[in-house]
């Protein structure tokens, strides 16, 4: 018996509108605005503006790969971290047809800056410091105004 008063349920599929009848709601910013940028990829424009900066001065950067990881990995077993010791970014050297990486760890670079400027110096940092350890070099030669706040 179909009663015509009992409330039929909803066919399954998405939901046109909400139970208040606005419909869906779209996006906050249109997507070429910076603000609709997540976290993850204003950390990867940071980044990517410190090697745009450091090839400049040092073409041989086109060979590297520079890659953006959330945290590091613990590799072995007997392999711990302390407080102290929670790496910020670090270098795999070219082998085996493999090219020459370096890696940025976005999380613990946030925890340690409160703002963009902050992220972007300590960003720059690490970058200037993984490639100097790559190209056998100091980070001053790198870049001659690291370390300047």
């Amino acid at each position: 018996m179909d009663n015509p008063a009992t409330p039929r349920a909803a066919a399954p599929g998405p939901r046109r509108r909400d139970r208040h009848g606005r419909g869906m709601r779209g996006p906050i910013a249109p997507p070429q605005v910076p603000i609709a940028a997540s976290r993850a990829e204003a950390f990867a424009d940071l980044v990517q503006d410190s090697v745009e900066r450091l090839e400049r001065r040092w073409p041989q950067l086109a060979d590297i790969d520079f890659l953006v990881l959330e945290v590091p990995h613990i590799d072995g077993p007997g392999e711990a971290w302390n407080d102290e010791a929670v790496p910020l970014g670090g270098t795999m050297p070219a082998q085996d047809g493999r090219r020459a990486r370096v890696i940025v760890y976005r999380r613990p670079v946030e925890i340690r800056t409160k703002g963009r400027d902050e992220r972007a110096a300590l960003v720059h940092e690490i970058v200037v410091e993984q490639v100097a350890e790559l190209l056998g070099l100091t980070p001053e030669t790198v870049d001659p105004r690291y370390g300047e706040d």
